[in-house]
Parts: structure tokens; sequence; C-alpha cells
């Protein structure tokens, strides 16, 4: 099991690569439309009861990103606007309102239908999909590779703080693993990688956003964002209890799916760019 995950692991970072560093921004804007439609497969599985029809509309959705990457990558300013007047600004109070009140009070309310859900899901894919595609293409590959590192700051220092410090439990009837000493290692392990990536990192997230929101703002925005990549795991865990699975699929051999991976980009990103677009 340790053999496979490291091996997919590889891959999966040597693909990364590969997109990043590519001359041209095709690669990375096909590796994200595809991770988007994978995760928002995974997603309906764990909420849409029809296998087909959840099938045939990730297909759908995968096409509908196709076309509007073309319109990102020609600056149509109309798309842009979609995107950071209603699509985005939409997301962040999902993540705001209705996700943090499901998760404290573990469970999805039964008046909640499955399509509800899905839709949901539909909004906050797209949204991170075209953060994260908006930040490649405006500000390059150490913006999006930073920010996604710091979201891996605080899930590893989590788990490791979790496992050496963890006495107190974050949210036992949704993710019995997680605890509170767990969650500030996290928060702390995150903030720390934005200050300082502010400081050695040209080009970096947090260098972007140092001179658009100072020292202590910037402190207080790796404690947000971080804050935000925990509510995102915690949404999934809630999402896969309701399902009674372990994993969202097993798309990649050793990890489970791709939502699993990214669920808590999926808050992170919608707020990392209106922190630039606004800040």
């Amino acid at each position: 099991m340790l053999r496979q995950r490291v091996l997919t692991a590889i891959v999966l970072l040597l693909i990364v690569a590969g997109a990043v560093s590519a001359a041209t921004p095709w690669p990375m804007l096909a590796l994200l439309t595809l991770m988007a439609g994978c995760a928002l497969w995974e997603w309906w599985r764990l909420v849409w009861p029809h296998p087909v029809a959840r099938g045939g509309a990730a297909v759908l959705f995968v096409c509908i990103l196709g076309v509007v990457s073309r319109l990102l990558v020609d600056g149509q300013p109309d798309a842009h606007r979609v995107f950071q007047t209603v699509l985005l600004p939409l997301a962040l109070v999902f993540w705001l309102i209705p996700a943090p009140w499901m998760v404290v009070r573990a469970q999805v309310p039964a008046r909640c239908p499955s399509a509800g859900l899905a839709l949901a899901g539909a909004l906050t894919l797209i949204a991170t999909w075209y953060a994260l595609s908006w930040i490649f293409l405006q500000h390059g590959a150490a913006a999006l590779i930073s920010l996604w590192a710091l979201i891996w700051c605080a899930d590893i220092a989590a788990y490791f703080a979790g496992r050496s410090l963890g006495r107190h439990k974050l949210a036992p009837r949704v993710s019995p693993g997680k605890t509170w000493e767990g969650a500030a290692g996290g928060v702390l392990a995150a903030t720390v990688w934005l200050l300082a990536t502010a400081l050695w990192w040209p080009g970096s997230y947090g260098a972007l956003l140092l001179p658009r929101l100072g020292w202590p703002s910037l402190a207080l925005a790796g404690i947000a964002l971080a804050a935000w990549s925990i509510l995102g795991d915690l949404f999934e865990s809630l999402l896969k209890r309701r399902a009674g699975v372990k994993d969202s699929s097993q798309l990649l051999p050793g990890h489970g799916g791709v939502y699993d991976r990214i669920d808590a980009v999926l808050p992170v990103a919608p707020a990392a760019i209106l922190l630039l677009l606004l800040g």
C-alpha cells in the first residue's frame, strides 16, 4: 500500500512539473480541468444517486471548462467578470455559512436534497478551477505552487501535530482522528510558510499578497486560509460519512480519489484569489 501510494505521488508530481514548465499554459489548464472534472464526478458519487446522469454531467462540465479556458487565455473581460462578481462570491458564501453549519451539526439536513448538494459541488469546483487557472495565468507557476504548498504544509503539520500532541477532538462525529492540537499545528505551519515565502520567494503567493496587505494582515490571511483548508477536509469527511464510504473513489491508487487530494483546496482557492483582487 505504501509503495503504491509513493509511486502514485511520484507520477502526479512529474505530471505537475511537466505542466508548469511547459512553454504554453495549455497543459496546466488541461490538468486543472481534468482535476476539476474528476473531483466533481467524485463529489456527485457521494450525493447523487444516478450514475449515468452524474457521469454525463461530469463530461459536460469538462467540455464547458475547456471552452471557458479559451476565453481566459484570450483575456475576455466578460468571462472574468462573471467569475469574479458572481461565482467566486457565491462559492465563498457557501464555505462561510452552509458548509461550516453542516460540519458543526455533523449532518447534512434531511431537507437538503441531493440536487442541492450536487449544485454546490459544481459551484465550488468551477470557482476553484477558475481561481487556480487565474492565478497561474496572471501570476505564473510560483504563485500557484506556493499556494498549493501552503495547503500541503497545513495538512502535513496537522497530521504530525495531531499524532504527537493531539488530545482534544476537533469534530469527533465527522472526523474522529482530527484534534484541536493538530489543527493549531496546521494553522501555524501554513502561516509561517506564507510569511517565509513572502520574504524569500519572489513571485510566490505570499510575495504577491505582502504589498497589498502588510505583515499583520498577511499573517491573518495565513490563519484564515489554513482554517478554511481544514473546513474543506471536514466537509468532505461529512459527505463520505453520509454516503458510507471511506474514499471518494479509487482513481488514484493508494490515495483514494482526486477529491480526497484536493478537498482542502476547494474553500482556499476562491478566498485566495479574492484576497489578491481586493487587497
